[in-house]
């Protein structure tokens, strides 16, 4: 029997760990589920025979190799900062890493060993990263076997809110890593557009956003990711004129973002102390100008922010609690720290809410003297609050992998993405039969726009 470690139960494991334990049975597979909390590994395994749940401190080294030692895959779903730890276990246990994260630096320089030691330490295989670049190649290479050639390439990913469960002026509410999206684009934005390479920094990148129209589901606010320039050499788009990738949001939700980010909520670099001294409102106040002290707060806010006081983007602002002289619930914390405890109050997913995870690429290419556009969209829908489609589409591509490897199917070694043939050839079609498939239509263009 193989045993497949997954390190880490949260809220995205579900799909990965149900995946696993049902390709269990034929395959004579022991998923072993490790987390801090015992009762969430035992809740993501459902008694199931082939299942077992431990609680597992994965800053403890005796801990951490023991349970490492007894893999024939990992699987880290960790917080980020802390795959580190299982990459290096895996390293000297001799053993293959899969994570739906960025490759670090620190991981990336682990290619070499891991490259003459036979293992796979696979990397962005799970949503975006992950989906996202298995279907994108697989058109790019499309495009380059009949000879045409890639001018621009625009992806957009969004983990967003049914619009049946969509009961707030955002049209959001968390679907996954509250923090992340506190935090999302802190780190400057570095993308290629029309040739020429364009930084766009924090303080501006939520009024920097593209108009995404995705058929049959309205427009959307895409805003570029933090950095699109690595993927020019993953893709091999070497002679590529624009190659934007991003995050989706509902139109409008990215210009009232900017009200946050703006004022300075969403600052994670220094800690309030006694913050439970503090309304919200006063909260804001001590952001906003001092020569605006006798002003009232929604005139301080939008003067500085210049939006209408009495607009749409003033009232989700308002909807969310920040403006009013409650007492904040928290001893001590950052001011993103504050602002994400209120949000998850708000925007906490109720039990029947359904979530939706939309991606949408655009590639422009010539071939034989004509230029064409390419659309390819993804909408998956989860069924509720546990069983979400942000899950689904970040397990299910993990699991594939994990599945393939184990059954000898995959000859890859190193540090990698999912970017060769062999993954994509074979993850794409099993993910259109789990129900997570795309939409295609080609058109001929003028030109480039």
């Amino acid at each position: 029997m193989k045993n497949i470690v997954v390190l880490g139960a949260g809220r995205s494991s579900s799909a990965l760990i149900e995946y696993l334990l049902k390709q269990s049975t034929e395959y004579n597979w022991k998923v072993i589920v490790a987390d801090f909390s015992l009762e969430a590994a035992q809740s993501k395994i459902k008694n199931h025979t082939n299942g077992k749940a431990i609680k597992l401190n994965i800053e403890d080294y005796a801990e951490r190799n023991n349970l490492i030692l007894q893999a024939d895959a990992v699987v880290s779903l960790l917080p980020p900062h802390l795959h580190i730890l299982a990459a290096k276990e895996c390293l000297s246990c001799n053993k293959s890493l899969f994570t739906a994260s960025y490759v670090s630096q620190d991981i990336s320089e682990m290619d070499e060993e891991a490259r003459q030691k036979g293992l796979l330490f696979m990397n962005e295989c799970g949503l975006d990263p992950g989906i996202d670049h298995m279907s994108a190649v697989e058109i790019i290479h499309r495009i380059k076997n009949m000879g045409g050639e890639v001018l621009s390439f625009k992806s957009y990913t969004g983990g967003l809110i049914a619009p049946e469960s969509s009961d707030n002026p955002w049209r959001y509410k968390f679907t996954w890593n509250p923090r992340n999206v506190i935090l999302a684009g802190q780190s400057t934005a570095q993308y290629l557009e029309n040739g020429k390479v364009h930084y766009t920094p924090y303080r501006r990148l939520f009024r920097n956003t593209d108009l995404v129209e995705i058929d049959g589901h309205g427009n959307f606010d895409g805003y570029a990711n933090r950095d699109s320039l690595n993927y020019i050499e993953h893709y091999d788009l070497k002679n590529v004129q624009t190659l934007i990738r991003g995050t989706l949001r509902n139109a409008g939700f990215c210009t009232a973002w900017d009200v946050f980010v703006t004022i300075g909520l969403t600052d994670d670099s220094f800690i309030i102390n006694e913050c439970d001294k503090y309304t919200y409102a006063s909260l804001v106040r001590s952001f906003l100008p001092a020569t605006d002290a006798g002003i009232d707060i929604i005139q301080s806010v939008a003067k500085l922010c210049r939006i209408e006081q009495e607009g749409e983007v003033m009232n989700m602002i308002k909807w969310t609690g920040i403006l009013d002289e409650v007492s904040i619930p928290l001893k001590k914390a950052s001011p993103a720290g504050i602002l994400q405890e209120l949000l998850e109050r708000k925007w906490s997913l109720k039990t029947t809410d359904k979530d939706m995870v939309v991606m949408n690429h655009e590639f422009i290419y010539r071939n034989e003297g004509k230029t064409k556009k390419i659309n390819s969209s993804m909408v998956v829908i989860g069924k509720n609050s546990d069983d979400t489609a942000m899950a689904q589409t970040v397990g299910s591509p993990l699991g594939i992998v994990v599945k393939l490897h184990l059954t000898g199917k995959l000859t890859l070694t190193g540090v990698r993405i999912p970017v060769e043939p062999e993954i994509y050839n074979a993850v794409l079609p099993e993910l259109k039969n789990l129900g997570i498939s795309f939409n295609e239509t080609e058109e001929e263009i003028d030109q480039l726009n």
